[in-house]
């Protein structure tokens, strides 16, 4: 997606404004000679930025703003290494609401909808984004955060809650605890607006099935506003970016080079107007693909394909290199199986190898071992790793309110 005119100079103004403030990265471009972009070449020279340079800068070293122009700050719910801090200004705040609301719109909600909000709140950015987006489209906020999965249940049923807004993972808990208490009939949801995590299909044909909701993915970062920047529209064909706002370029992780439209790369996203804490060239390590051409709902926003995971996420064994997401697409395949499973690494000082512990889910009416002999052959053959696999019952496995961890690599502990 080529950047055009109008981006570059929204573009410039942010570089003049990051120059003026002589935060952290106005030092970074002033010693490269970086002054002016007025073309895509301009551009193309300004380096990336990644997290790790947003750590450095802690704790509000990227902020462009003066102080009494600062109204919020939100911090990342990572938990590795120094927290990053971004600063909002009011007119940031109000900007990522009228994207959220315009999230809203997207999917079909309305200010008729009562929107039940269970992600957290507090530094996060995720349930004050949701609650803003509501309170701006008009629609009834009910801002329940994460947890107490009783209350969440009972609030449901009693104000008649048409959107749930969740990860996967604790939005699979609600499906498993509605159809456990066999209380379907009693629940009014109509959408589910997911976030924060990418899930399977798996995963998301049982959410939707058992909660009877048509599922909406919205994407997002707290680095870049916080969730609410895109989401899939009704025709389900990938998801609508506010370009009015942010600039998203696809890159070759390994080279950094920018790759053509269709084609699958690293999410690269650049500020347009945001003043309190404005990236440029921002590295998400988010992979996904530019969705060439138009949308068949009439929208001309461009769009991105659902991410497909990260570059980060990626993890060795017997020199193979695999992601979640591959893991999650053959588990897919197998009978009976459901979208839960664990992988455990770690390596045997006795033989010198690295071992592979694959824990899934499987449905009683299949047999647990045949399904384990089954997933060890097709990871044999499509991924040249055989692991050891544990079949459990379907609910054994732990269900989060947030995010769920997936992998846990013991090699480095």
């Amino acid at each position: 997606m080529q950047i055009t005119e109008k981006q570059l100079a929204l573009v410039n103004d942010r570089l003049q404004a990051i120059l003026k403030s002589d935060n952290y990265f106005a030092r970074l471009y002033k010693e490269q000679g970086i002054t002016e972009i007025k073309t895509v070449e301009d551009f193309h020279k300004l380096p990336f930025v990644d997290k790790a340079e947003l750590r450095n800068a802690y704790p509000l070293g990227i902020q462009a703003a003066p102080d009494e122009e600062i109204v919020r700050i939100h911090s990342s719910s990572g938990t590795t290494g120094k927290p990053v801090i971004i600063p909002y200004t009011a007119k940031d705040v109000d900007d990522w609401s009228t994207m959220f609301a315009r999230c809203y719109e997207t999917a079909g909600i309305t200010k008729k909808d009562r929107i039940q909000i269970t992600p957290g709140y507090g530094l996060w950015t995720a349930g004050i984004g949701f609650q803003a987006g509501c309170e701006k489209l008009g629609a009834m906020a009910i801002p329940m955060g994460p947890g107490n999965t009783e209350k969440q249940l009972r609030m449901m049923q009693d104000l008649g809650s048409t959107v749930i807004c969740a990860t996967s993972s604790y939005a699979l808990l609600l499906a498993e605890e509605i159809n456990k208490r066999g209380i379907k009939k009693d629940i009014c949801l109509k959408k589910g607006v997911i976030g924060s995590e990418r899930w399977s299909d798996k995963k998301r044909e049982y959410i939707a099935n058992e909660l009877g909701i048509e599922l909406y993915d919205i994407y997002g970062l707290t680095e870049i506003y916080g969730p609410g920047i895109g989401i899939n529209c009704a025709d389900q064909t990938g998801m609508h970016y506010w370009d009015d706002f942010l600039y998203i370029e696809i890159i070759d992780p390994e080279t950094g080079e920018n790759v053509e439209d269709g084609v699958e790369g690293e999410i690269v996203i650049t500020t347009l107007v945001k003043e309190g804490a404005p990236l440029l060239r921002f590295r998400t390590h988010d992979l996904s693909r530019i969705i060439p051409g138009a949308c068949s709902c009439g929208r001309s926003y461009p769009r991105l394909d659902v991410i497909k995971g990260r570059s980060d996420d990626m993890f060795k064994v017997h020199g193979v290199n695999m992601f979640p997401s591959q893991v999650e697409e053959l588990l897919g395949t197998v009978d009976g199986v459901s979208s839960e499973y664990k992988v455990d690494i770690a390596h045997d000082e006795e033989k010198n190898r690295d071992i592979i512990m694959l824990t899934v889910e499987a449905e009683g009416r299949v047999s647990f071992d045949k399904t384990a002999e089954t997933i060890k052959v097709l990871f044999k053959s499509k991924l040249s790793v055989t692991p050891k696999v544990v079949v459990v019952s379907v609910g054994t496995l732990p269900r989060s309110e947030k995010k769920t961890k997936r992998v846990f690599d013991h090699r480095e502990d």
